[in-house]
């Protein structure tokens, strides 16, 4: 957990313990073991705990929708990260652009006629071959 996220946890459990206890304040709501989040009553809401990253938000519940909030720190990282993110896919579509086609991939994928040349040649070789073999493993006076 980074010190700007032990810092605040601190803050909102002194505010929260340092506060007059309401008897209608509910206990905190601890997730499972097997959970990621655990929610801890705060003056207006909720402080979410990422139990994977040590991550802290502020979630509060409107009209029965809840938001969270991540903190400053937090939301600049993760700017952060995406702009890095953005500059890598830009460069590596610009390498991708700029790299050769390889020959595999050209749209017309019909052999040049050199290499259609060429192939004939070993089939005409090949087939030449095998039918000297089968003449000279027939019976003299068999045909073939």
């Amino acid at each position: 957990m980074g010190r700007a996220q032990h810092l605040f946890l601190a803050i909102v459990l002194a505010a929260s313990f340092g506060a007059p206890a309401v008897a209608e304040t509910p206990p905190p709501i601890i997730a499972p073991d097997s959970e990621r989040f655990t929610l801890t009553p705060a003056e207006g809401g909720y402080v979410r705990l990422n139990k994977e990253t040590g991550a802290l938000s502020y979630c509060s519940v409107k009209d029965g929708v809840t938001a969270c909030r991540l903190g400053a720190e937090e939301r600049a990282a993760f700017e952060a990260e995406i702009d890095r993110l953005r500059k890598e896919n830009a460069a590596l579509k610009a390498r991708a652009e700029a790299a050769p086609v390889p020959p595999a991939a050209r749209p017309n994928m019909a052999p040049s006629e050199e290499e259609f040349e060429r192939a004939l040649s070993f089939t005409e070789r090949f087939l030449r071959r095998i039918m000297r073999l089968f003449r000279e493993e027939a019976s003299p006076g068999g045909a073939l």
